[in-house]
């Protein structure tokens, strides 16, 4: 079980790496003209059943046109959602290493 759990959470720091790149390279791109940013999609067995708000700064930059469709209000957001993703994903990658260590202990 230790193993499959290091699995998930290994695969949700990949997850996260490659949405937090994806939103940074949309972020760089924000002056490049008619530049369209790619969108990362999760997809989960069960909803987690939480959301985000974005203050009132945030929904002004919502209205914000630049040369490109890269909307910043939306990658700023999504970079603070990756980042919390992948700490999660670290700590449950900590927590697998300390059972299956508790499990080795046992054994021996």
């Amino acid at each position: 079980m230790a193993i499959a759990v290091l699995s998930s959470g290994v695969t949700g720091l990949n997850a996260a790496e490659r949405a937090l790149g994806n939103s940074a390279h949309a972020i760089a791109n924000l002056g490049t003209q008619g530049f369209q940013p790619a969108q990362a999609h999760f997809a989960e067995n069960s909803p987690a059943g939480t959301g985000v708000s974005i203050s009132m700064r945030g929904q002004q930059l919502l209205q914000v046109e630049g040369p490109s469709n890269t909307n910043l209000a939306v990658e700023t957001t999504n970079s603070l959602v990756y980042k919390a993703q992948f700490d999660l994903s670290a700590k449950v990658i900590q927590a697998a290493d300390q059972n299956l260590g508790t499990l080795i202990d046992i054994k021996a």
